[in-house]
């Protein structure tokens, strides 16, 4: 009982847990929830809404806060040790979940409450509970015949095992290369700030001279100023080889199989494909809607494009006599034409983007929106010194959420930015149970003589995380399955996308844009290049974007099990996308996280799907003023507090009062 994980405690007890706790913990807590199912299901009275479907979302509360601290580390905080006790957790964690879902006595139970729910006088919320429970029962094999249903564990365990090999693989990748540059003149062109960063690196990998990693906050900057193209070269093509080296870390049999296991698990279920079983429950509906989406986009966004791609070229043969832009050009290229049109480039903005000030600015709009304040406080338990760790208030002093942020990358957290939680939002017995949520980056590090200054990019980064934790933050709902982010995933990203949008306004970069030397405010000519320069090269960024999700669609649209060569599978995939030439040695699908190992299968495209919705949303509070008290107490009453309660779509008409329009999307990118 010394075990912290079995104790009662409020906020995640870090300092108190050491790796040998995980393994006993779990599974003690797997067995508790089982005792919980079974009182559910030997309970001899008339199965009701309270006595079956209530209880069924009661259980495991324990498991699911052990197992959120530990699948929370083993992203943010993980070693060799960690790692190998996952790939024991997650096949447990798998077959508990299978046994629940293929319980049968429990589905009959579930199933003579759902025949009789229009009888039962039950709330919105309540009906969408009941439909929710049951369909992740009938969705996931609880129909099945006995044969079957062994089957669909053996691919699961399968699945599970393979995900986590995936990102393991994709994270010993990321820490194995460095560029060690020894010579000076190999860093022409880098910002003193990146050239002061990568000695830093050197230093604390006890060498001489500068170290350059696939860290993004290391690898944009190089691919960005440096003037050695072949240096450049080296880095992308390390950077896009990931898991592509047929070697032990090589991911090419993990993808097939993943796609190969999805793909027969959705048959087995009586669908189509892996694309056909997920989108049932999603905005989107179908992969035939889905493709039809992309494809409209793809024929608005490919002129523009090609058109920005050939002007691209032409600048880079003009300044450097170079007549075929390769992937490693572009992000150069770029930023140099950038400076050419608008002046503009983020060594002159950086200074007036302290990660103290971006953080203060993203908790004020937070204030102006929604009357939330955030106090740091030392007596919440962390588990990295890097982590901040906030009390937040509404304007009557009440606790609405525990926020955790943690910003900087080190050897054990994976690249990215996401938001998560340890303690989900629930109202139980009259009480309102408040979340704890998290928000994990990895931006660039203060160095000894400057403090942490982000890019551009890194702020709109930022305020997107934010929008999630938000959605987290001001959940407001009965249960905790249907609380905050828990929502159809083309839905879940309006929140973080929406915020983004503030970051390009003069009333939001006045309130924290100031100079972190001088506190001079950003000068105006500033802001105005920034939104001068919103739609720069924006045909190319959403021509990008699309790929993305069309190759998430390819693998997951249809049957893979003919797909001998991941490589030349996405090739083709690619092929109505492809601005430059491939690069033989690179394959994205084997470090593509998103779909292998985190939760974006044939849901790739809601990122764009996402942005139609707050391109449409942000539209009205540009209308009615981007801090309107009325315009937000609507987003939060309608979107932000409601988490899963509803149909998104209702939800979003009740907030805005019509469909989103898809010309927004466009009108804002400078694509019409």
């Amino acid at each position: 009982m010394n075990n912290p994980l079995l104790q009662d405690y409020n906020t995640a007890p870090f300092s108190k847990i050491e790796n040998k706790h995980f393994l006993p913990a779990i599974s003690k807590l797997i067995e508790e929830t089982k005792a919980e199912i079974d009182a559910i299901t030997s309970n001899t009275e008339v199965p009701t809404f309270k006595n079956t479907v209530e209880a069924l979302e009661n259980t495991g509360e324990k498991l699911d806060r052990a197992t959120s601290i530990f699948f929370n580390l083993n992203s943010a905080e993980t070693n060799d040790e960690i790692q190998k006790i996952a790939q024991e957790i997650s096949p447990m964690l798998t077959e508990f979940s299978n046994d629940m879902l293929l319980n049968e006595a429990l589905f009959e139970r579930l199933k003579a409450v759902y025949n009789q729910k229009d009888t039962l006088n039950l709330s919105e919320e309540q009906h969408m509970l009941l439909d929710k429970k049951y369909k992740a029962f009938s969705r996931n094999g609880a129909n099945l015949s006995e044969e079957k249903k062994k089957q669909l564990r053996k691919i699961d365990a399968d699945l599970s095992k393979l995900s986590l090999t995936f990102g393991e693989n994709v994270l010993a990748e990321t820490n194995r290369f460095e560029l060690h540059i020894t010579e000076e003149k190999d860093l022409s062109g880098l910002p003193e700030g990146v050239i002061e960063a990568a000695a830093q690196t050197a230093e604390e990998k006890g060498k001489e001279g500068w170290v350059f990693t696939l860290d993004y906050p290391s690898y944009v900057p190089f691919m960005t100023y440096a003037d050695n193209r072949s240096l450049r070269k080296k880095m992308a093509i390390a950077f896009g080889a990931k898991g592509f080296h047929n070697d032990a870390l090589d991911n090419q049999q993990n993808v097939l199989q993943i796609a190969r296991l999805r793909h027969k698990r959705a048959n087995l279920l009586g669908y189509k494909s892996h694309a056909h079983f997920v989108l049932e429950e999603r905005m989107a509906e179908t992969p035939e809607k889905v493709k039809s989406f992309l494809d409209e986009l793809l024929e608005k966004a490919k002129p523009a494009a090609q058109k920005e791609f050939d002007e691209l070229t032409e600048f880079a043969k003009e300044l450097d006599g170079i007549h075929h832009l390769e992937k490693w050009d572009g992000a150069y290229y770029s930023e140099k034409l950038k400076q050419k049109l608008f002046n503009l480039d983020d060594e002159k903005l950086k200074p007036y983007f302290e990660l103290k000030n971006v953080i203060n600015g993203v908790f004020t709009v937070a204030e102006k929106l929604y009357g939330l304040h955030f106090e740091e406080v030392q007596n919440i338990d962390k588990y990295h010194t890097d982590v901040k760790t906030y009390e937040v208030k509404d304007d009557e002093g009440e606790l609405v959420a525990i926020f955790y942020a943690d910003f900087h990358p080190r050897a054990g957290k994976r690249n990215g930015a996401w938001m998560t939680s340890y303690k989900p939002q629930q109202i139980k017995d009259g009480k309102n149970d408040r979340p704890h949520i998290s928000i994990v980056c990895n931006f660039t590090k203060p160095t000894a003589s400057k403090p942490s200054l982000l890019t551009f990019n890194e702020v709109t980064t930022l305020f997107h995380e934010f929008g999630h934790a938000l959605h987290g933050m001001l959940a407001n709902t009965h249960y905790p399955s249907l609380s905050g982010t828990s929502v159809y995933w083309d839905f879940v990203e309006l929140p973080s996308q929406i915020l983004e949008n503030w970051c390009y306004e003069k009333e939001t970069l006045e309130l924290f844009a100031t100079h972190y030397k001088t506190g001079e405010v950003i000068p105006m000519e500033y802001v105005e290049k920034i939104k001068d320069s919103a739609t720069f090269l924006e045909g190319m960024a959403t021509l990008r974007q699309l790929s993305f999700g069309m190759l998430d669609m390819a693998w997951h649209g249809s049957d893979p099990s003919g797909i001998k060569d991941v490589k030349a599978f996405e090739v083709a995939a690619f092929d109505n996308t492809q601005l430059y030439p491939d690069v033989k040695e690179n394959c994205m699908s084997t470090s593509f996280s998103h779909i292998f190992q985190g939760g974006y299968s044939a849901g790739y495209y809601s990122y764009k799907w996402a942005e139609v919705l707050d391109a449409d949303a942000f539209a009205l509070f540009k209308q009615e003023g981007i801090f309107n008290k009325k315009v937000a107490d609507r987003f939060k009453g309608f979107v932000l507090s409601q988490g899963g309660t509803m149909d998104p779509m209702e939800l979003y008409i009740k907030f805005r009062g019509q469909k989103p329009d898809p010309e927004a999307l466009l009108k804002r990118a400078g694509l019409l």
